[in-house]
């Protein structure tokens, strides 16, 4: 979240924000208000203490009669009017922290205005498209010409948006994240393996409640999540902690499966594309404040260096204000290239989120031993999500015959096997 004073003192920045981002204004406004009365009626009451502690001073040392009773009355209607404000005031900072909870990160001055997905920029484009001799097929012909994903089975387990994967599709699928994984410790992450399930606490911090909660898997009665993305655990093993500088930088890597509702969404309803349960492996960085943005450019490295060596042609976009998700402030997405619906599907964002999350969180560290402590900046990425990933394997590297090759890279985790084939 904002620093309050942020907020309090550039309201017309906030605004245009909010306004370039595609938010309601008026969270603004009713922020503004009752901030204002919030203040108001905190001096009003640091007024009233004082005179109360004065004349309380005075009335012990006044001798009894009418003159101390008409004191002591008098201050009785002053603690009652402390009380109601008090009262007050409580009501007031809820609404102020649900105001300051559902507004948006402040976008770098980098990230390019823009309502929507359209106006999104090309940073570049890399690899090569594969000329095919023959009409290349989609994913989901391919994978159930093969037998390697069980859609029915799937969604007779689960229901619609779940699927099963099977034989060589399962061992691609563990081949892919233990690929991942191994990457990324030789790009100097710590692997971990948090809860896949997480509570509200968490997924406050990392900004996904309140302003996603429709999308999430909600266990009612344990008042718990499934986690939307792997960011969310990972990001609050350090919740409510303050780190000394050495600590820092702290990269983490982590497989886990993430579950979300998909809620409005119905485009890409075939195949695997878009899903209730999905496998990702994915980056997180908890860094010193001055370095992010540089860490930024890293990360999204670490995230195309695992796409450049499965050999996908992939872009890179930068997202605009109207497309960036609400806690970062700059966000890149990689997107991988697939012949058979001849489009770009996004396999990863790399974000930086400044304090913002860390603030949410109350994650710190020490600049010095003697200093206050100060929020970390967090940034995230995909690396990378594997429902994707395996939708531009299977359509890039299919064969006329109907088998797919392996990716070379792939190969030692799949016992040196080259070809999937029908079995």
């Amino acid at each position: 979240m904002l620093d309050v004073n942020i907020i309090r003192n550039n309201p017309d920045m906030i605004r245009e924000m909010l306004r370039n981002r595609n938010k309601d204004e008026t969270i603004l406004d009713t922020f503004l208000e009752a901030d204002s009365e919030w203040r108001s009626l905190t001096d009003e009451n640091n007024r009233l203490r004082k005179v109360r502690n004065e004349v309380s001073l005075q009335i012990s040392k006044m001798p009894k009669g009418e003159e101390k009773d008409a004191k002591i009355a008098e201050m009785r209607e002053v603690s009652e009017k402390v009380k109601a404000n008090d009262e007050r005031m409580n009501e007031l900072e809820n609404i102020r922290q649900d105001c300051v909870l559902n507004i948006p990160n402040i976008p770098h001055s980098s990230v390019p205005i823009g309502k929507d997905e359209n106006d999104n920029v090309v940073v570049y484009e890399k690899g090569e498209k594969r000329t095919f001799d023959f009409k290349p097929k989609e994913h989901w012909e391919i994978a159930e010409e093969l037998d390697i994903i069980d859609f029915e089975r799937g969604t007779k387990v689960a229901g619609s948006g779940f699927y099963c994967l099977k034989g060589d599709g399962a061992r691609l699928e563990r081949a892919l994240i233990n690929y991942f994984l191994d990457m990324h410790q030789d790009q100097g992450y710590t692997e971990v393996f948090p809860p896949v399930v997480v509570n509200k606490n968490a997924v406050i911090g990392t900004g996904q409640y309140p302003n996603l909660k429709d999308d999430m898997y909600y266990l009612e009665r344990d008042d718990m999540f499934l986690n939307p993305t792997a960011e969310v655990p990972i990001t609050n093993l350090l919740q409510d902690e303050i780190l000394e500088r050495e600590q820092l930088p702290i990269y983490y890597t982590a497989y886990l499966p993430s579950f979300r509702r998909e809620v409005g969404k119905h485009a890409d309803t075939r195949g695997i594309i878009r899903v209730h349960e999905f496998n990702k492996v994915e980056m997180v960085n908890f860094v010193h404040p001055d370095d992010s943005y540089n860490r930024l450019e890293e990360l999204r490295q670490n995230a195309e260096d695992l796409i450049i060596g499965l050999g996908l042609p992939y872009r890179v976009l930068l997202l605009c204000t109207g497309d960036m998700s609400f806690s970062c402030s700059k966000c890149y997405d990689l997107e991988l290239y697939v012949p058979g619906k001849d489009s770009w599907l996004e396999a990863s964002s790399v974000s930086n989120f400044t304090d913002f999350q860390a603030r949410r969180a109350k994650i710190k560290f020490r600049p010095e031993p003697h200093l206050k402590s100060e929020f970390v900046h967090t940034l995230n990425g995909s690396g990378l999500a594997l429902p994707r990933t395996m939708v531009a394997i299977l359509e890039n590297y299919q064969n006329k015959d109907g088998t797919v090759t392996v990716p070379e890279v792939l190969r030692p985790y799949m016992r040196g096997q080259e070809i999937i084939g029908r079995r």
